[in-house]
């Protein structure tokens, strides 16, 4: 069971929850922290993308990060710091995060309680991250033609304390969010 379950709704409660998914990484993207060294800027969009894919489970996350994608290849500005388009160095890390979208939130609604337990939450959540890096540094290396060793130096190494802190943040925030649902529904 997945956060999104416990929503009541259908086909209307899943629209909004995918569309509501590709907003709020484009609300994520835009707090973004350039860094001298790379063309890849610190952005809240990792974080979002797992939540959303461990919140909604992949049959809401996948199309919801297809429109983000979509829309922001076709020109919504909403990638990191206004961006749109498909040219940016960084646009391999948006195609990895339908991917990692897409496989946290079929682990999540696979087994009863992985976002119910810190540790679970954590493990899902490094799994997401290292699919978008497994799409995103390759992506680099290629789009900035520089070895994948450099791609590495750009577009993860600086990237992993951050990433560690939004893993974090997730281990805290759905367990948390799990224990408000249990409570609720125990008061009815």
């Amino acid at each position: 069971m997945i956060l999104a379950d416990v929503l009541p709704g259908g086909l209307a409660r899943d629209a909004g929850l995918v569309v509501g998914g590709a907003a709020f990484v484009g609300l994520a993207a835009q707090f973004a922290f350039p860094l001298p060294f790379t063309p890849v800027p610190v952005t809240g969009q990792t974080f979002a993308v797992l939540l959303v894919g461990l919140s909604v489970g992949w049959q809401r996350a996948l199309p919801s990060m297809l429109l983000y994608l979509v829309a922001g290849a076709a020109g919504v500005p909403w990638f990191a710091e206004g961006a749109s388009g498909v040219a940016a160095p960084s646009f391999g890390y948006v195609v990895g995060f339908v991917v990692a979208a897409a496989v946290v939130g079929w682990l999540a609604a696979r087994g009863s309680g992985r976002t119910r337990n810190p540790v679970r939450t954590c493990a899902l959540m490094v799994l997401g991250n290292l699919v978008i890096y497994l799409v995103g540094v390759p992506w680099l290396a290629a789009a900035l033609d520089v070895s994948l060793t450099k791609a590495v130096a750009l577009g993860l190494t600086p990237f992993l304390l951050g990433d560690a802190l939004k893993v974090a943040l997730a281990a805290a925030l759905l367990p948390a969010t799990w224990r408000l649902v249990d409570s609720s529904q125990q008061e009815r």
